[in-house]
């Protein structure tokens, strides 16, 4: 898995490299860390072999690669000044108003991974359509609805901080199938 997530990490920030150098700013590449211990999860308390799905039906090399692509999108949103805009706007919030931001913040995490791979679809033949499948399977695997309803047998939408499969999907199909930066402002959307 470390090999494979060197070789993500590497086309993903050469991606956000030329999107940053589009717009006129730096990229600051982000370090790969790769957990190998134990520790508790919303899962329970889990080994690094359980992965990033917990026991969700995620398979294949692009599942990791998505997760990968999200949480390097998170270091996008911080170069951009996007979590610090949602932090502040939090903090003046009620706790339902201010996991509704959360959510839109993960959904625009989910939308710079399609970015990505927008990209890398494009550039090279690191992916093909079975990949392209399976990053939508992950983000469907770890939309809210489906975490709850596996997990507590019923769904509870005022908790959510990550959104609900079909929204995740959506807004990571937008990223992959526009790579229009333009295009992901999670954050004033009327429809998530």
């Amino acid at each position: 898995m470390g090999e494979f997530g060197s070789v993500v990490l590497a086309d993903i920030e050469e991606v956000w490299n030329e999107q940053f150098r589009q717009l006129g700013a730096d990229y600051r590449e982000p370090r790969l860390v790769l957990f190998s211990g134990q520790a508790e999860s919303a899962c329970g308390y889990n080994s690094a072999a359980v992965g990033p799905f917990c026991e969700l039906d995620a398979p294949g090399d692009f599942a990791l690669a998505y997760v990968i692509a999200h949480e390097v999108g998170h270091h996008v949103q911080n170069l951009l000044g996007v979590m610090e805009e949602v932090s502040t706007r939090q903090a003046r919030l009620g706790e339902r108003e201010a996991n509704q931001l959360t959510v839109r913040l993960e959904l625009q995490a989910d939308f710079l991974a399609g970015v990505w791979a927008h990209y890398a679809r494009r550039s090279s033949d690191f992916l093909d359509s079975a990949d392209i499948e399976e990053g939508i399977n992950a983000a469907g695997a770890v939309g809210e609805d489906r975490i709850m309803q596996s997990a507590r047998g019923r769904v509870v939408p005022d908790a959510f901080t990550h959104g609900t499969s079909a929204q995740r999907i959506r807004w990571f199909r937008k990223g992959l199938e526009s790579g229009d930066l333009e295009q992901g402002d999670t954050l004033s959307a009327a429809r998530l």
